[in-house]
């Protein structure tokens, strides 16, 4: 799977990848992607890696596992294929998106637009099997995502974390805050997005963060 990492990740990531755990978790991928069927593609499991270098990240926004239906996920967290519709929490981050900056709701749900602008786009868990939500949770994904985390934390600064909801809020911790931002939502399911996500105006406020940095704002 490692055939599509960007060459400038592969070095950034290179102690890390010769790690036992991530040689255990590469064989555990490709014989579930052999053996069943698995999601994002496999060409497309980096894609958040590969659309936005480490020394290019403005943001970081932290998902939990892929879509796991049919042509939904595409390897950015949050993201669905062009053709899809979109899912509910898209759907919420959509919706106070347009209250916050104006902008109209899109009717397509790829977000890889965001993520050539240099907003980088995480799942903890890059890989899952079709209608098994979490099948793939607890097989190094995460160990490997963290110090994706703690990396950009330590090589890069005044990048804008964006956390939504109770399990991105955890990843606080990996981040050193007194180089970057930190925006902290309830995530933006229906289940949640009434209790705080509507009006938390984080695309607004990363703009502002952003400009007062001397960075390009995000053209959400």
């Amino acid at each position: 799977m490692l055939d599509f990492l960007n060459e400038e990740w592969k070095q950034v990531l290179k102690e890390e990848l010769n790690l036992s755990y991530f040689n255990n978790l590469e064989s555990f991928v490709k014989d579930s992607y052999k053996n069943e069927q698995c999601f994002p593609p496999l060409q497309q499991i980096f894609k958040a890696f590969n659309s936005c270098v480490l020394g290019k990240i403005k943001v970081v926004i932290i998902g939990q596992d892929p879509y796991h239906n049919y042509n939904q996920a595409n390897g950015l967290c949050f993201s669905v294929n062009a053709n899809e519709k979109l899912p509910p929490s898209l759907k919420n981050i959509f919706k106070e998106l347009e209250t916050d900056v104006g902008k109209p709701i899109p009717k397509s749900g790829n977000l890889s637009e965001w993520a050539n602008q240099g907003v980088f786009l995480l799942n903890s868990t890059l890989t899952v099997e079709a209608h098994k939500p979490g099948s793939h949770q607890n097989k190094g994904w995460e160990t490997f995502t963290d110090q994706v985390i703690k990396i950009i934390s330590d090589k890069t600064e005044s990048v804008v974390f964006l956390l939504w909801g109770g399990f991105a809020k955890k990843k606080s911790k990996l981040i050193d805050k007194k180089k970057h931002y930190i925006l902290i939502a309830p995530h933006p399911s229906p289940l949640s997005s009434y209790r705080g996500w509507f009006g938390s105006k984080h695309f607004s406020q990363t703009n502002e963060i952003l400009i007062g940095n001397n960075k390009k704002p995000i053209d959400w």
